[in-house]
């Protein structure tokens, strides 16, 4: 049996790997640098763009990922499910052949990832670390979860506005934090959120969110613009140090579908691994 488990794991690997030539990474954009003042237009669209949609309450989706880390780079298929500041689970398939490989419930304090390939169950905290473990990025739950959405909240009020630049038609507004400070890049004419910029209290960036390719939606009578594909940048993260990109693009969506519980059923006959104690992933 363990001479079988290395041969599937040896196969689903090549399968990814097939997958190579068409691999994308995170687009770089030009930021806003012309000062502007601040005016009453502003602090209203701050408002509205911060709110992100809150009649958007679950997704379900089909995505391509792509993931990036100073050691690897693997290109997954996944299912996505999530409710809004609730718990979340992806499906997570291989290359060409679409075979689940994973499947990976989020709860807001736990974690639970079945390894079909090896017949393990991984369970522990819903922490930074474990999140890196299993899907290269360290950003935190909640930022995760809303960048999943394609709806990041930002919970600054506008006192927190320190400076508001533009160019490239957009606004860029510098918010003061407790950890440091955030950049918010506002595309006015759509009054959608292109990007977050999150730094640490040196200046430097931490994180870096980028959101693309947006649609129209119409959920329960509101109408919304939601991208498609989101970029999630992590810079000196956790002990390898170097970049960790993470690249989600949706094939196909629906929101707020019938807002009912997202289940994992626990798998029997599986060996348990406590999630705290591991390592990073196959697939990572």
């Amino acid at each position: 049996m363990k001479g079988k488990g290395r041969f599937f794991l040896v196969l689903f690997l090549l399968v990814l790997g097939g997958g190579c030539a068409d691999f994308r990474t995170v687009g770089k954009q030009e930021l806003p640098a012309e000062q502007t003042a601040l005016i009453s237009e502003h602090l209203a669209l701050y408002r509205e763009v911060a709110e992100a949609s809150p009649f958007i309450k679950s997704l379900d989706g089909y995505a391509d990922v792509w993931i990036k880390t100073p050691k690897r780079q693997n290109r997954l298929f996944s299912n996505i499910l999530i409710n809004r500041d609730g718990d979340a689970r992806m499906i997570v398939s291989a290359g060409l052949l679409g075979w689940p490989v994973a499947d990976m419930f989020f709860s807001r304090d736990s974690l639970y990832v079945h390894d079909m390939l090896n017949n393990r169950l991984f369970q522990g905290s819903n922490n930074e670390m474990n999140l890196e473990k299993i899907l290269g990025v360290n950003s935190g739950y909640r930022l995760l979860s809303g960048s999943l959405l394609g709806l990041v909240r930002i919970n600054e009020p506008t006192s927190s506005i320190r400076s508001v630049k533009k160019g490239s038609g957009m606004l860029l507004f510098t918010l003061a934090t407790s950890t440091g400070s955030k950049e918010v890049v506002i595309d006015p004419a759509n009054r959608t959120l292109a990007a977050l910029l999150i730094k640490d209290q040196q200046g430097k960036t931490t994180t870096e969110i980028h959101f693309r390719n947006f649609e129209s939606i119409t959920v329960d009578g509101h109408s919304a613009l939601v991208p498609k594909e989101i970029d999630m940048v992590l810079y000196n993260s956790g002990a390898g140090m170097g970049e960790h990109q993470l690249v989600i693009a949706y094939d196909e969506r629906v929101f707020n579908q019938d807002n009912r519980l997202i289940k994992f059923m626990m798998p029997k006959k599986v060996k348990v691994v406590n999630l705290n104690d591991t390592a990073l992933l196959p697939w990572m």
